[in-house]
């Protein structure tokens, strides 16, 4: 065996868990193990910001699958972390954070850049360590990405002092499976339980699917698929299930939820049946839960046993792994087709498409709305979208279709304002072949804005689409809607977008009309390189349907017929 530094080790370990990109920021308490880095084959991509390395990391493991790995330094460099792993710990995102410590002896006495980064991060982690003696960092960091991969989910954080970077041990990688007391991710769910939620399928006349991230993270979209055609269930999704369920598919209703298609929301109201895959009934996705389709019977399969009974209570609760669990189900379900169930929601979804505002006269007014659909027929859909957070990011689940998993990258639960652009960063690392479009708002843009460098630097053939309307637009619309047009500290000076990018050497585009629209994004996609369009579009525009807060499902803000 042979003797390693820890700094070493870490490099070494990362390599033997299969990792070829790590996002990061160096720093004094880190900078032992940046040393050791240029003797590894593993890419390293410096953000602007360690926000921004964890967000990069996030949408590396989102649109990879993979886990992914962010580094930083201490103090200052692991608290700017916190946002980035509490994000991926709300939506269930595997990534590996590596942060440097004080020296062991130091800690506790208030040393330069000591922060307690293990307690700032036990409530956002799956788990986190304090490594203190150098031959102990192998295992863990064999543990972390095992935790951080397996069952539901998550981000797991490793905090190494200087010391044991510094320290020197026999290096010994550990094979075989890991195994850990009091941590048993694969659930059995139980023979009754299934046979119930079969006659409950069998016996339904308006059964609705409500799929979740839970299909895309556990790989059932062919099932869900099969599940729905065979039962002739509709399927509405959560904001990051889309893309677990072909978005042009005639049994597909949208998102479901407080700016959820009218159809669904209302179908969820009037189902008898609803079978919620692989989605926790989040308050975004339910409205007022005391009024919460209640003629409906309800059945819960999710892989977190904790998910269970939390918020909504149901008839069936099944712990286990959906690809697993329907795959048991599929054949032992009755063939049905639910035409009168059917014909009453298309009755709805047409009365939701009178109100489409694609169909208004758009009288020469970019609006938000029409940007993201000309978006999604230029590149028929094929792009894989990465948004930020606010009005842009409603319509980019509204207005794109979205036909295969991992095509929308997303802050779901957290609704992190300046998530897109790092996201985008690891989005087009993990997936270079493919279009990747990132879709932000001016707010939420200007928080990260700095990650253009890091584009720049590493080459990045990432396009991005700047809804720019002068406002914090979502804040601007409850302001609007629920405080008498009161809009306080909502209105936003943004610079020249386009004169940032072009600084950074990107290619760069303003546009003002619709007719210009097209041609943009055509000019866009042909440049080999990374480009910015700032979309100038229409200041107070709104989002809808609207669930107002505290609302029933279906009492949705509508916008009114042209």
């Amino acid at each position: 065996m042979t003797k390693l530094t820890g700094a070493q080790i870490i490099w070494e370990s990362l390599l033997r868990e299969g990792v070829q990109v790590v996002f990061g920021y160096p720093g004094g308490a880190i900078i032992s193990t940046y040393d050791a880095l240029p003797d590894y084959p593993i890419r390293h991509i410096l953000t602007r910001h360690e926000q921004g390395a964890a967000h990069a990391a996030d949408g590396y493991a989102r649109a990879s699958g993979k886990v992914g790995v962010a580094m930083a330094t201490s103090g200052p460099g692991s608290t700017n972390l916190t946002t980035g792993i509490a994000t991926a710990m709300i939506d269930s995102s595997p990534v590996v954070f590596i942060t440097g410590q004080v020296s062991t002896t130091a800690i506790g006495t208030d040393a330069f850049q000591e922060t307690d980064t293990t307690g700032i991060t036990l409530p956002i982690t799956k788990h986190n360590y304090l490594v203190t003696d150098v031959k102990d960092l192998a295992h863990t960091i064999h543990e972390a990405f095992y935790i951080a991969g397996s069952g539901r989910p998550g981000p797991v954080l490793i905090d190494v002092p200087k010391d044991v970077q510094n320290g020197t041990t026999e290096f010994n990688y550990p094979v075989g499976p890991v195994q850990l007391p009091g941590y048993h991710p694969r659930n059995q769910q139980l023979a009754h339980d299934l046979q119930t939620a079969i006659e409950l399928i069998d016996g339904a006349e308006r059964p609705l699917i409500l799929a979740g991230q839970g299909v895309i993270k556990s790989g059932a979209g062919a099932e869900l698929l099969a599940f729905a055609e065979r039962t002739g269930t509709p399927v509405t999704v959560t904001m990051l299930g889309m893309g677990g369920f072909p978005a042009q598919h005639p049994l597909f209703l949208g998102m479901m939820g407080m700016h959820g298609e009218a159809c669904a929301n209302q179908a969820i109201q009037q189902a008898d049946l609803l079978l919620a895959f692989g989605m926790r009934f989040d308050d975004r996705v339910t409205g007022d839960i005391d009024t919460y389709a209640l003629g409906a019977k309800k059945v819960h399969i999710d892989l977190d046993p904790a998910e269970l009974n939390k918020v909504i209570p149901v008839d069936v609760a099944i712990a286990g792994d959906l690809k697993s669990v329907l795959g048991q189900i599929i054949p032992r379900v009755a063939p049905r087709e639910h035409k009168p169930w059917l014909a009453q929601i298309d009755a709805i979804r047409q009365d939701s498409k009178e109100r489409d505002i694609l169909t208004h006269d758009l009288k020469n007014v970019l609006v938000g709305q029409y940007v993201v659909r000309k978006l999604w027929e230029v590149t028929g859909g094929e792009a894989v979208v990465v948004t930020d957070v606010g009005q842009h990011q409603m319509w980019a689940v509204q207005y794109y279709k979205y036909n295969k998993p991992h095509s929308l990258i997303s802050s779901g639960g957290m609704g992190t304002m300046g998530f897109g652009l790092p996201a985008g960063v690891g989005t087009k690392v993990a997936r270079p072949e493919d279009e990747v479009w990132v879709i932000a708002g001016d707010g939420g843009f200007q928080m990260t804005m700095p990650e253009l460098g890091t584009v720049a630097q590493e080459r990045l053939n990432l396009k991005i689409a700047i809804i720019n309307n002068g406002y914090l637009g979502m804040v601007r619309q409850w302001q609007e809607m629920f405080y008498d047009r009161r809009y306080s500290a909502t209105p936003i000076l943004s610079p020249d977008f386009t004169k940032i990018a072009e600084a950074y050497g990107i290619k760069a585009f303003v546009v003002k009309n619709p007719e210009d629209v097209v041609p943009t994004i055509e000019a866009a996609r042909q440049h080999e390189g990374p480009v910015l369009i700032d979309f100038r579009v229409e200041k107070e525009e709104n989002v809808f349907p609207m669930v107002p807060a505290g609302a029933k499902l279906d009492e949705m803000l509508r916008r009114e017929k042209a």
